[in-house]
């Protein structure tokens, strides 16, 4: 785990030996919008009824649902 107040090693010379991206580790995640949330529930509740749908015919399923 990189460790900032780390004195002997930098963030750089932490990130490459652990072989990650000085980048990634200042990305910090951001949250699901409350819009996207709802679309996965209703994708995971029709592909449970119906698994062999796939994306052709969940889009139309989310169009007739008013998404």
């Amino acid at each position: 785990m990189v460790v900032a107040a780390n004195i002997n090693l930098s963030i750089v010379a932490q990130c490459r030996l652990l072989s990650i991206s000085r980048s990634s580790w200042y990305y910090t995640l951001k949250d699901e919008s409350p819009l996207n949330l709802k679309l996965m529930c209703l994708i995971d509740e029709q592909f449970l009824a119906t698994p062999y749908y796939g994306s052709r015919q969940m889009a139309p399923h989310l169009r007739r649902q008013r998404y």
